[in-house]
């Protein structure tokens, strides 16, 4: 029994031996407030460097030691200590921290900063509300959701250019538009490919919105003066995607398919071809004009007149089909990004299409210790086929939009091969969309290469290199027995776009005491060269041969510039007991496209902001939980010059009738408009004022923002001399203006559960510009289809009025008649009193749910599809064409009007006073609407999927536009220059839209 009780004791001293010897662990489960798990969270074991991370379930595991005390810590989150006695699971609750909730954006140059903290007013929006909104422009799928930026689509023809402007109109004739930069790298935006009449495409269309992380707008002259005077009219920040480290592969895959239909102006169609009432058959009687005869009653061989629609039968349903495949991951120290997408869209236009291929890739690598680089490659293809708009002959739209009734336009041609038409002097459009195609061919080159090396925990030293590279191959033919060109046309254009940039950039931040200060110094250096070969080829020899080289006649121009800046730049941010931040900016910059005293130019900002949440009791603190004051000052130069402008050319001339070069002679003589070879940049200065705010857990946000930025030495680029001189005009810098504005905007997360959340965005800016010089007592100049006028708004309309009396009514003459005023004068102001949008998104367990709403209140139109209608009787309004009598004053006699005129006579004597044409703007449009549902992923455990969802989107399925009748009020119809602005005419309609995706990952 002795030995009995000795050997069961050393086998139970055993087996206590083994358990006590084995590493016990515990396991739980990190949730926030509502029960949802927290990714991501560190968990420690306190005194010790063993710990571990929670996975996306919030589930964690870690060594047991007893006793210990466990730390949980996380951003946005309260750090937390847990008593450990054994337990072998602990669930944990964590709160949220507001004062260390900070939200991480990116701002000049790539700098990640907490929105926090930031001196300045920006916008960030994410990339899946980009994709959401399913626009191929990516400018577009910005429209209503950011205060300050007025976007307007130039065309509803695939691929057309979309204008993107912030805090309204810098400069009265240089580029307005904001700076594009993707990845630190500034990017060109120009709009190119229009070789016939209509708008061309800008060039961020190539930029495929599936590989964008976010995009931050940043507004004012202190926000974006680390970009030198190229940011001066505001910055759009995009950052692109990238892998994730320690992370499998991770295969990804999207397709989408859309249809659209395009959004038409009101037609009348009760009223033939013909005038007086008399019916033409436009075959033995040919005339422009529908005041015929009255469709009901009118025969035609003894039978019913027939009524051709001829928008719907002219108008396809567009198709747009979208496929995207991406591959994501990483290892220890490295990660990658790979994407491939392709977009074919088919245009409402037939023959119209806008084809784009691109690839991305991007790879970040840890090469040793301190030292990471990431190299990213965009490549793109695209390929636009597109007809002629707007006024040119060529242009099937206005043919289509004036075309009658009662006249069958098919087929295209006679039994001997002419154009079969109802009128003289335009083409048939089916005959166009045959025989007339313009082409633009572009591949571009974006690579990016950043190097990080942190010798210092404090210190990061930052070289960036990229570059933008493309070519565009242009190509427009017009067949033979085209009305415009009878004998044929063809041009060649051919364009090579590099650009270069260099930035080398220190980055220190450091604390000290109560103080931290972040201090960045860097040099950019910028190449910019482009070169263009252009030849236009009249008479075609052999028809259907579209080499320009069969031509008759060829007219050969080439155009290049090359052009270097440089610059040096510090930025200083100072923040004292994180409630009080100091910012201090400069920059110097060299530019060669200046003269030598004055090529180089320093400017900046300061700005400052006060935390002043930091300083209110628990009880206030639970309610307004963040408060924030921001004021800046900022002045910068505007890049307004372009190259070589300080130099008076000489040119090619035309005298009397003979056109140089001619029978193998070049002609030159010296530009007529004489160049300032002293020009210097516009400069900017700018002050803004901003109030931050966040209540109930940031559950309510409110920002307000009032800036006022004043323009000044403005360049006029054409200022009438004295002929004495020998010049017609010269440029000068002289203009000012200024921009005041407000920008309110406003988040909301108004029910947040388990299963159900509403974030609810609002955004509002309202925006007065004004004139306030141009040059000595010179008090207006013109702009294309707007003008500048002193004391008025940048960009209003000018141009003939009805004549009134003294008390306001209309005059009219003997006839009955309204009549234009001896004087033309300001008829409409483009600019819009105010814009707004709404930004709701639901989510309901699996299900989700989005719309949006943008709006703009006035901002005057010109719309020509009625006021050449009026002449043509096409117009809805010209239904209504009996005997009336005109509410006026007869002119002659000053005694109130009594002369009934016809319907046709009132609009034909309208067609001749702009006035008439003139309309307000003013729309609520339902933007988007989006429903998705994603599969729950336990019910994908048994397939290869990892997530699986889809999802429905329309766009445009609303308007409300009470006062403006053409399709789409947010059109500006020859494309995104500044002149261009505020005009209805004849472009290709822009289109509502249903969208169908679908999208998985494996």
């Amino acid at each position: 029994m002795t030995k009995l009780k000795i050997i069961l004791s050393t086998l139970a001293m055993l087996c206590f031996m083994q358990v006590y010897g084995q590493t016990p662990i515990i396991t739980g489960k990190i949730t926030d407030e509502l029960g949802k798990p927290i990714p991501g969270i560190s968990v420690k074991i306190k005194g010790t460097s063993t710990g571990v991370s929670s996975d996306s379930q919030g589930v964690f595991s870690i060594k047991n030691v007893n006793p210990s005390t466990l730390v949980f810590s996380g951003i946005g989150y309260k750090t937390m200590e847990v008593s450990n006695r054994g337990q072998s699971s602990i669930s944990v609750t964590l709160t949220e921290d507001q004062q260390n909730l900070n939200e991480i954006v990116v701002t000049a140059l790539g700098v990640k900063r907490d929105k926090r903290n930031l001196t300045y007013s920006s916008q960030e929006v994410k990339g899946d509300q980009i994709t959401q909104a399913k626009e191929p422009n990516l400018v577009n799928a910005l429209a209503g959701k950011v205060s300050g930026v007025q976007i307007t689509s130039s065309s509803g023809a695939p691929g057309s250019s979309s204008r993107i402007v912030i805090r309204g109109a810098n400069s009265l004739y240089g580029n307005n538009e904001a700076l594009m930069v993707i990845d630190g790298i500034p990017v060109n935006n120009d709009e190119t490919g229009n070789l016939n009449s209509g708008p061309g495409t800008n060039r961020i269309a190539d930029l495929d919105p599936n590989i964008i992380e976010s995009i931050n707008v940043l507004k004012g002259g202190a926000a974006t003066a680390l970009y030198g005077s190229d940011g001066a009219k505001g910055v759009i920040i995009i950052t692109t995607k990238a892998g994730s480290q320690n992370k499998k592969p991770t295969l990804s895959f999207s397709s989408s398919f859309s249809m659209e239909k395009p959004l038409l102006p009101e037609i009348q169609n009760k009223y033939s071809l013909g005038s007086n009432g008399v019916y033409f058959d436009g075959v033995n009687q040919k005339t422009s004009t529908s005041w015929g005869a009255l469709m009901d009653t009118l025969k035609i061989g003894g039978q019913a007149a027939k009524v051709y629609d001829q928008s719907d039968l002219f108008f396809k349903t567009g198709k747009t089909y979208t496929n995207t495949i991406g591959l994501n991951g990483g290892g220890a120290f490295s990660s990658y990004f790979l994407s491939y997408t392709n977009l074919a869209q088919e245009g409402t236009v037939p023959s119209t299409s806008f084809d784009r291929n691109t690839l991305f890739g991007k790879f970040s690598t840890q090469v040793v210790k301190d030292l990471n680089i990431t190299f990213s490659l965009n490549y793109a293809n695209t390929k636009n086929k597109k007809v002629p708009e707007g006024y040119a002959l060529e242009s099937p739209v206005w043919t289509i939009f004036s075309a009658p009734v009662s006249y069958d336009l098919q087929p295209a041609t006679n039994a001997d091969g002419t154009q079969r038409l109802y009128r003289f002097s335009r083409n048939n459009p089916y005959w166009v969309t045959e025989n007339i195609s313009q082409t633009s061919i572009v591949n571009r080159f974006l690579p990016t290469f950043t190097a990080d090396y942190k010798p210092l925990d404090w210190l990061t030293i930052t070289e960036r290199f990229g570059a933008d590279v493309y070519t565009e191959q242009g190509k427009y033919t017009e067949s033979l027995l085209s009305v415009s060109n009878p004998n044929g046309r063809i041009v060649n254009s051919n364009s090579n776009f590099r650009q270069y940039n260099n930035d080398f950039i220190v980055n220190a931040n450091k604390s000290f005491g109560d103080f931290n200060v972040e201090a960045l110094l860097g040099n950019n250096i910028i190449s910019t060269y482009y070169e263009n070969a252009y030849a236009n080829g009249v008479g075609i020899t052999i028809p259907g041969f579209n080499n320009i080289a069969s031509a008759s006649t060829v007219k050969f121009t080439e155009t290049s510039y090359l052009t270097r800046k440089i610059g040096f730049y510090l930025q200083s941010n100072i923040d004292y007991k994180k409630f009080i931040i100091l910012s201090l900016t400069g920059r110097y910059d060299g530019t060669s496209v200046l003269a030598k005293n004055n090529r180089f130019y320093p400017y900046g900002s300061a700005a400052t902001s006060f935390i002043f949440s930091n300083f209110f009791s628990k009880g206030l603190a639970d309610v307004m939980n963040f408060g924030k004051l921001r004021v800046s000052y900022s002045t910068v130069g505007n890049a307004s010059i372009g190259p070589y402008s300080l130099l008076t050319p000489y040119e090619s001339q035309t005298i009397r009738n003979i056109t140089f070069p001619y029978q193998g002679q070049s002609g030159f003589l010296i530009s007529g408009t004489l160049s300032d070879p002293n020009l210097k940049n516009e400069r900017i200065n700018e002050f803004e004022v901003g109030l931050e705010t966040g209540f109930f857990k940031n559950r309510l946000g409110l920002e307000v923002t009032y800036f006022d930025k004043k323009t000044k030495n403005g360049i006029i680029p054409s200022v009438a001399m004295a002929p004495s001189t020998g010049f017609n005009s010269t440029s000068v810098n002289s203009a000012s203006m200024e921009n005041k504005g407000i920008e309110v905007l406003l988040n909301a997360k108004p029910i947040v559960t388990e299963n159900f959340s509403w974030d609810l965005t609002f955004n509002y800016s309202r925006i007065r510009n004004k004139v306030l010089s141009i040059y000595k007592d010179l008090n207006q100049v013109g702009n294309g289809f707007t003008f500048i006028f002193v004391g008025q708004p940048y960009g209003v309309i000018y141009g003939t009025r009805y004549a009134r009396n003294a008390a306001g009514k209309l005059l009219t003459d003997n006839g009955g008649l309204p009549f234009a005023a001896d004087e033309q004068g300001i008829v409409g102001d483009i600019n819009p009193d105010w814009m707004a949008g709404i930004v709701n998104n639901f989510k309901y367990k699996q299900f989700s749910m989005s719309f949006s709403f943008d709006m703009k209140k006035g901002g005057d139109i010109q719309n020509n599809v009625d006021g050449y209608g009026y002449f043509y009787g096409t117009p809805k309004i010209t239904e209504d064409r009996g005997p009336r009598v005109v509410d006026g004053v007869n002119a002659t006699t000053g005694q109130p009007n009594t002369v009934s005129v016809s319907g046709q006579a009132y609009y034909q004597r309208a067609n001749s006073v702009l006035e008439s044409v003139i309309q307000d703007g003013t729309y609520v449009k339902l933007r988007n609407v989006s429903l998705g549902y994603n599969v729950k992923p336990d019910w994908l455990k048994k397939t290869p999927f990892k997530s699986l969802g889809i999802q429905l989107t329309g766009r445009n399925l609303w308007i409300y536009a009470p006062h403006f009748t053409g399709g789409d009020p947010e059109v500006s119809s020859f494309g995104s220059s500044n002149g261009s602005q505020g005009i209805y005419s004849f472009s290709t309609p822009t289109s509502r839209s249903i969208d169908f995706s679908l999208k998985l990952t494996l």
